[in-house]
C-alpha cells in the first residue's frame, strides 16, 4: 500500500509564505494526477490545486479561485515529489492540507495524513 507523506506545514503570518511537500513511499508517479485539498475547521475538504496528467508526461495545473494568483502547485518526476509553494497567505488559508495522488484513470487514489497550516492574522 502506498502510502504519502507530506511536510511543510506550520504557523506563518499573514502575507507569508510556506512550502509544502508530498512524497510517496514508493513507486512512480509521473502518470498520475495530483491534487492538494484543504479542511478547515468545521468545514468540508475542498479542492486547493492540481497537477493534471494530460499525457506524454505532460501536465495541466488549475487552481481553486480563492488561491489563484497566491499559490502554485508543482512537482519533481525525478524525486518523486508533489509540492505547492503558497505565498501571501490569510488567515483563511488556514486549514490542514491533504495531497492526493490519483491514477489517469481514477481507479487507483492515494491520501497523505495531511498537515496543519496555520496562518496567524
Amino acid at each position: 500500500q502506498v502510502q504519502l507523506v507530506e511536510s511543510g506545514g506550520g504557523l506563518v503570518q499573514t502575507g507569508g509564505s510556506l512550502r509544502l511537500s508530498c512524497a510517496p513511499s514508493g513507486g512512480t508517479f509521473s502518470r498520475y494526477h495530483m491534487f492538494w485539498f484543504r479542511q478547515a475547521p468545521g468545514k468540508e475538504r475542498e479542492f486547493v490545486a492540481a497537477s493534471r496528467y494530460t499525457g506524454s508526461i505532460t501536465y495541466y495545473d488549475d487552481y481553486a479561485d480563492s488561491v489563484k494568483g497566491r499559490f502554485t502547485i508543482s512537482r519533481d518526476n525525478a524525486k518523486n515529489t508533489l509540492y505547492l509553494q503558497m505565498t501571501n497567505m490569510k488567515p483563511e488559508d488556514t486549514a490542514v492540507y491533504y495531497c492526493k495522488f490519483s491514477s489517469s484513470d481514477y481507479s487507483l487514489n492515494y491520501w497523505g495524513q495531511g498537515t496543519q497550516v496555520t496562518v496567524s492574522s
